[in-house]
C-alpha cells in the first residue's frame, strides 16, 4: 500500500504535463487537419486511371477495349440544344378566374353609386367636378366634358347599363388578360380548378374581341365623347377570367428538360473503342473521355472511404512539415495562434485559386496565386520561414491530381521564392512595380527553362510567361490590400510599415527637430545604438531604430522642462517643487501616447513610448523631495508608470537610451570609461528589475555592451551630472 502511493503520484504528476501538452499542441494539429480536409475539399482524390484519353488527330500507341459498358454523354452544347428543343414542346398553362367577374361587378356596382352620388348633388354647380372626384375614387379619370356627360342621367343610365350587358354576355365564357397571347402559337392547357383541357389558342377570346364585340351594343356611338367614356369604363373595369400561369409553365418545361437522356449512345462491353497506330476521331475521343470518367466514377464509389482517408492524410503529411518547422526553427510563431491562422490563410488563398485555375482547361499554373502568400508571409515573419512556407504550399498544391503531369511545382517554387525574397529588397510601397518586375522575370525565366528543356512551341512559352507575369501583377496588387488586415490581425509591423515611418521628414519628427532640437538629437544617436545592438543579437533592427525615432515625442509638449533642450543656465525645474517637476517628467509617456494616437502611430512604436522607460525611479527629482526633508516622499510618484520593456527591441532602447545620457557626462571618454558606463547602466537596470519580462540572454546582454561601446566612440554630449545615488553617473565615477 505504501509503496503504491508514491507511484500513484508519480503517474499523476506525469499526466498533468501530457494534459497541457495536448492542450498546448491540440489546437494546431486540429488547424493542419482542417486545412487538410479543405484541400480534399477543393482537389477530391481522383483514382489513377489505365486508360489513356487521347486528343483527337494524335495516334493511339495501344488498342483499347471497352472493359464495360458504358454511356457516352452528350456534349453540353448538344444537350443543352435538345433540352430547349423539348420543352419548347410544352404547351404554355393559362388559369380561368371565376373570381375576377365578381371583383368586374363589385367595381362596376362601385363606379355607378359614386357617379349616381355626386349627379345627384344639391348644387349643380359642383356636379361635374362631383362625378370626376368620384370616377377618380373608383380609378377612372374622367375629363370636364366627359363628366358634364355622365351628370345627365339620359346619358349616364343607357352608358353604364351597356357597359354591365358587356360583361355580362362575354366576360363569364373567358376573356384573356391583354398580352397574355401575343407570342402564343398552337394550344394551350386551359385549367378550372383541378380540370385542365388542351384548348387552341385562337379559340380563347382576348381583350381586342370583347372590345370589337361591345360596339354592337354601343349606347350613343354617334357621340366622340360617349365612345370615349364606354370604352374607357370598359377598360378599366375589366378584370381577365382566364390568366396565364408562368410558374406552372416552367415548371413543366422543366421537368421536360430533365427527362432527356444525357447519354448519347452506350458502349458495349468488349467494343473496340481505338485500335493502335489508329488516328484519333472526335468519336473515339468522346467514348475515351466517357471511359475515362466511368473508371473514374467507378473507383472512387467501390473505394471512396479508403480513397478520402489516404488524400487528406497525404495532405496532412505537407502541412504537418511547415507546422514542425515552425515549431523548431520559429517557436515564437508557433505559440502564435494568430501567428499560424496568419499561415493557415495564406494558404486557403493560394488553394482556393489554384482549384479555380485546375478546373479550367487547359490548366495554366502560372496563374496559380502562391505569390501572394510569399508576399504576405514574407513582409509578416522572415525570408526563411516564408519560402519554407512556399515551398509546401507549391509541393501540396504540385500534389494535387488535377497539377500532376504539370510543371505547377517547379514553377510555383520559383515564383514564389523570387516573391518572397524581393520583399526585402524593395523599401516602399510606391516601388511596388520592382517587385512585379522580378516576378514577372522569374516566371519569364522559368518558362523559357521549361520551354526549352521540353522543346515547346515558341507561343507556349510566350504564354506561359504572359501568364506569369499577369499573375504578378495581381498577386502583388491583392497582397498589398491584404498587408494592412494582415497587419491588424497578427499585430505585426511589416517593414514596409516601419520603412513609411522611418521618414524623418513626417510630421512628428519635423515636429521633434523643430520645438525639441536636443531630443531630436538624443533620438538620432538612441536610434544608432539600438540598432547596431539589435541587428548584433538577430531582434529586429528596423524596428528598434523606428521605434527609437518616436520613444520621446512627448517630449514636444513640454520641450524646455528636458534637460537636453535647454539653454545653458536655464532650467525651468529650479522654480518648481521636485513633485511638480516629476510629474511633468512622468507626464511626457502619457502625452506622447496621445500624440501616438492622434497620428495613428504603429502599435509596435507605441509600445517604445511606454516601455522605454519601465518602472524606473525619476532618480534625480527623487533625490531633491528626499534633500528637502519633511514628509518622506512617495516613490510611486517619481516613478515611470510603465509597463517594464516585453521586447527585446524596447530593451535595447531603453539600455541605449540610458547608456547615451550617462556617457555625456563623460569629460574624457576613452573605450575603458565608456565599458565603465555601459556596464554600470545595464547592471542598474538589471538589478531595478526593469528586464525581467524581455526575452534577452545574459549572452545577449553582453553582445549589446559590445555594440554600446563600439558605437559610442563618436557619441558624446553634455548632460546633467546627476547624483550616484540616484541612478545617474557621477563625475568622479566618470573619472575612473
Amino acid at each position: 500500500m505504501n509503496l503504491e502511493q508514491p507511484a500513484e503520484r508519480a503517474n499523476a504528476a506525469d499526466a498533468a504535463p501530457r494534459r497541457s501538452r495536448l492542450r498546448f499542441h491540440g489546437p494546431r494539429v486540429a488547424l493542419a487537419l482542417a486545412l487538410a480536409v479543405f484541400t480534399y475539399l477543393l482537389f477530391p482524390a481522383s483514382p489513377a486511371v489505365d486508360f489513356p484519353v487521347y486528343e483527337v488527330g494524335s495516334v493511339a500507341s495501344d488498342n483499347v477495349i471497352a472493359p464495360f459498358a458504358f454511356s457516352v454523354p452528350k456534349s453540353d452544347a448538344e444537350l443543352s440544344k435538345e433540352r430547349d428543343a423539348a420543352a419548347a414542346t410544352v404547351e404554355p398553362v393559362f388559369d380561368f378566374v371565376p373570381g375576377a367577374l365578381d371583383s368586374t361587378w363589385r367595381q362596376l356596382a362601385a363606379f355607378a353609386q359614386a357617379v349616381n352620388g355626386a349627379a345627384a348633388a344639391a348644387d349643380p354647380r359642383n356636379v361635374v367636378i362631383g362625378i370626376q372626384q368620384a370616377a377618380a375614387s373608383q380609378g377612372v379619370t374622367l375629363t370636364a366634358p366627359e363628366a358634364t356627360y355622365l351628370a345627365q342621367e339620359r346619358r349616364r343610365t343607357p352608358m353604364l347599363g351597356a357597359v354591365q350587358r358587356v360583361f355580362e354576355r362575354w366576360l363569364g365564357t373567358g376573356i384573356a388578360s391583354r398580352g397574355a397571347l401575343d407570342n402564343v402559337r398552337g394550344d394551350v392547357i386551359l385549367r378550372s380548378g383541378k380540370d385542365e383541357r388542351r384548348v387552341s389558342s385562337d379559340s380563347i377570346q382576348t381583350f381586342s374581341m370583347l372590345i370589337s364585340r361591345a360596339r354592337l351594343i354601343h349606347p350613343d356611338p354617334t357621340s366622340v365623347i360617349g365612345d370615349g367614356i364606354y370604352f374607357r369604363l370598359l377598360g378599366a373595369l375589366f378584370h381577365p377570367t382566364i390568366v396565364p400561369d408562368a410558374a406552372a409553365t416552367e415548371l413543366r418545361r422543366e421537368d421536360m428538360r430533365r427527362s432527356v437522356p444525357t447519354a448519347k449512345y452506350e458502349v458495349r462491353v468488349g467494343e473496340k473503342i481505338i485500335g493502335a497506330n489508329e488516328v484519333v476521331g472526335r468519336e473515339e475521343h468522346d467514348k475515351l473521355r466517357a471511359l475515362h470518367d466511368a473508371v473514374d466514377h467507378r473507383r472512387a464509389t467501390e473505394r471512396a472511404a479508403r480513397r478520402v482517408i489516404g488524400a487528406i492524410m497525404f495532405d496532412f503529411l505537407i502541412i504537418s512539415l511547415l507546422g514542425l518547422t515552425i515549431l523548431i526553427f520559429r517557436p515564437a510563431v508557433y505559440r502564435n495562434v494568430r501567428w499560424l491562422l496568419m499561415f493557415a490563410g495564406a494558404t486557403v488563398i493560394v488553394l482556393v485559386g489554384a482549384a479555380i485555375v485546375g478546373h479550367a482547361r487547359p490548366v495554366h499554373p502560372e496563374l496559380i496565386p502562391v505569390t501572394i502568400a510569399a508576399v504576405v508571409l514574407s513582409a509578416l515573419f522572415d525570408q526563411r520561414i516564408s519560402m519554407i512556407a512556399v515551398m509546401v504550399i507549391a509541393v501540396l498544391v504540385g500534389g494535387q491530381s488535377e497539377f500532376r503531369g504539370t510543371n505547377g511545382l517547379f514553377i510555383n517554387l520559383v515564383g514564389g521564392a523570387v516573391a518572397a525574397f524581393s520583399v526585402r529588397v524593395v523599401s516602399r510601397r510606391n516601388q511596388t512595380y520592382l517587385w512585379i518586375l522580378a516576378i514577372a522575370a522569374a516566371y519569364l525565366t522559368t518558362a523559357v527553362a521549361i520551354g526549352l528543356a521540353l522543346d515547346l512551341p515558341g507561343h507556349e512559352i510566350l504564354t506561359s510567361a504572359g501568364y506569369g507575369a499577369l499573375n504578378a501583377v495581381v498577386s502583388v496588387l491583392v497582397a498589398l490590400l491584404l498587408l494592412p488586415m494582415a497587419e491588424l490581425f497578427t499585430g505585426i509591423e511589416t517593414d514596409l510599415t516601419l520603412l513609411e515611418w522611418s521618414d524623418l521628414n513626417r510630421p512628428l519628427m519635423q515636429r521633434l527637430s523643430l520645438e525639441a532640437p536636443g531630443t531630436y538629437a538624443h533620438t538620432i544617436a538612441i536610434a544608432n545604438l539600438a540598432e547596431a545592438a539589435a541587428r548584433a543579437i538577430g531582434a529586429n533592427a528596423l524596428l528598434a531604430r523606428v521605434g527609437a525615432y518616436y520613444h520621446d515625442i512627448g517630449k514636444i509638449a513640454k520641450p524646455q522642462y528636458f534637460v537636453e533642450n535647454q539653454a545653458k543656465g536655464r532650467n525651468p525645474h529650479d522654480k518648481l517643487k521636485p513633485g511638480t517637476s516629476a510629474q511633468i517628467i512622468r507626464n511626457h509617456v502619457r502625452e506622447g501616447l496621445e500624440m501616438a494616437e492622434e497620428h495613428k502611430l504603429p502599435r509596435a512604436l507605441r509600445a517604445f513610448i511606454t516601455e522605454h522607460h519601465g518602472t524606473g525611479p525619476i532618480a534625480y527629482f527623487l533625490e531633491k523631495a528626499k534633500e528637502r526633508g519633511g514628509v518622506t516622499p512617495d516613490p510611486n510618484e517619481f516613478s515611470y508608470p510603465g509597463p517594464l520593456p516585453q521586447t527585446a527591441e524596447t530593451a535595447v532602447v531603453m539600455l541605449a537610451d540610458g547608456v547615451e545620457a550617462a556617457t555625456r557626462v563623460l569629460a574624457e571618454p576613452t573605450p575603458e570609461k565608456i565599458r565603465d558606463v555601459v556596464d554600470h547602466i545595464v547592471r542598474q537596470r538589471i538589478e531595478q528589475g526593469q528586464l525581467r519580462d524581455a526575452p534577452l540572454t545574459l549572452k545577449q546582454l553582453d553582445v549589446i555592451k559590445d555594440e554600446f561601446v563600439r558605437v559610442l566612440s563618436g557619441m558624446y554630449h553634455n548632460r546633467i551630472d546627476y547624483p550616484a545615488s540616484s541612478g545617474g553617473v557621477t563625475s568622479e565615477f566618470a573619472s575612473v
